[in-house]
């Protein structure tokens, strides 16, 4: 059913927590190097501060011990790249839901924005007592909206626990804009596609998107394979693959998913191989299953690029999730770059084209292809947990329409 979302509700005089993810990748001086997911959050943010609400902001970033402050995890980068975006002050708690956010949280004035420590620092987030933190979060708002895709597939407290107490408590618990449009396109993608439906799938390992690959095959028209996965897939086959990356105790599951795709199954034709992982070691075109012994596939070849192209520009429907090689070095980015192409060429065509997160996000942000295409999903786990047709529990208890 389809979910309330912010704009379903009236923050005017009120304060609404709400759940972000703001795990933005840094760099070694905690800077903040790619800021996609704050800017993707600001519109349920602004829509709450211009209908005079208040807004107070809660996220993870990295993967913290869980026993208190950590000075490398901490969100005040974070805080200070939203209050710029935002143009106006934003306050950092120095705890999630203890005294100093609560503090805080009642001397926010209209219009302003909080943004608690990082939900990982409290033990109740994952493993710990959860009875105290989610009664301290759930007690600072008089609603709750879960704009936080990247995460939708957990149930951790922040996700779950805390808007479970808050509807409880007779309190809206809604969606923010960006998880309304996640679910609606990946949802809609899956239930009605325009077809042709293709679906692109890359990545290291066929055991990331095992279930993925199973769950496509009876809905997608093409399902086609690039990145180190296919090298897997073309041991199962017999073939030779050097040294790349290949998971040998998936080979029979590879053969099962081989027997089952049959012809919707596309496989890579050729490789773009090379003596070391490096953009001036000696490489090679060969045909698929021909990877000499010292050699390393980094790369679909050219003759695939052109195929999977050409089903690509065709389609009424694409969702992608993986490159098909090692993007971040050139001459290896050669196709995963005609894959966006494509896409980009599709979506000028009408196609709904939707990147999946994660790596393939990554990719078509470097290629600059991002704005050439009709959605790019900030949650990789979660995008692909859809793809797999799960629902997810932390939007399940949100108010329905």
């Amino acid at each position: 059913m389809p979910k309330q979302t912010i704009a379903d509700i009236d923050p005017n005089g009120k304060t609404i927590l709400v759940r972000v993810d703001f795990n933005v990748p840094q760099s070694d001086t905690g800077a903040i190097t790619d800021d996609r997911r704050i800017r993707m959050a600001l519109p349920t943010i602004q829509s709450i501060l211009s209908r005079g609400g208040k807004a107070i902001v809660m996220s993870h970033l990295g993967r913290p011990a869980g026993t208190g402050f950590e000075a490398a995890y901490s969100l005040a980068p974070v805080a200070k790249r939203l209050g710029e975006l935002l143009a106006q002050p934003v306050q950092l708690a120095s705890d999630t839901g203890g005294a100093d956010a609560h503090s805080k949280a009642q001397s926010l004035p209209a219009g302003g924005v909080l943004v608690l420590e990082n939900v990982r620092f409290n033990p109740g987030e994952k493993k710990g007592d959860k009875a105290d933190y989610v009664a301290g979060l759930a007690s600072l708002a008089d609603a709750y909206a879960n704009d936080a895709f990247g995460t939708c597939h957990r149930t951790e407290a922040s996700m779950h626990a805390v808007p479970v107490a808050m509807k409880a408590q007779g309190k809206p618990v809604v969606v923010g804009f960006l998880v309304e449009k996640e679910i609606r396109y990946l949802s809609e993608a899956i239930a009605a596609p325009r077809r042709p439906f293709v679906a692109i799938l890359g990545g290291k390992k066929v055991s990331d998107k095992i279930a993925v690959i199973d769950h496509l095959l009876g809905l997608c028209d093409h399902v086609l394979i690039g990145g180190a996965m296919a090298y897997t897939f073309s041991l199962a086959q017999g073939g030779s693959t050097g040294t790349s990356l290949v998971e040998k105790d998936k080979l029979d599951l590879a053969r099962q998913l081989l027997a089952k795709g049959g012809k919707k199954l596309k496989l890579p034709v050729d490789s773009h191989c090379a003596a070391d992982f490096s953009a001036t070691a000696p490489r090679q075109i060969v045909k698929a299953g021909q990877i000499p012994a010292g050699f390393e596939g980094l790369d679909i070849g050219p003759e695939t690029a052109e195929i999977y192209r050409d089903i690509i520009r065709s389609a009424g429907t694409v969702v992608w999730n993986g490159p098909m090689g090692v993007f971040e070095m050139p001459p290896f980015d050669a196709g995963t770059k005609t894959v966006a192409e494509a896409v980009a060429f599709a979506t000028t065509q009408g196609a709904i084209t939707i990147i999946g997160g994660g790596d393939s996000a990554a990719a078509v942000e470097q290629l600059g292809f991002a704005e050439l295409v009709s959605h790019v999903s900030t949650g990789g786990g979660a995008s692909l947990e859809m793809l797999e047709g799960k629902s997810f529990a932390s939007v399940d208890v949100l108010d329905e329409k």
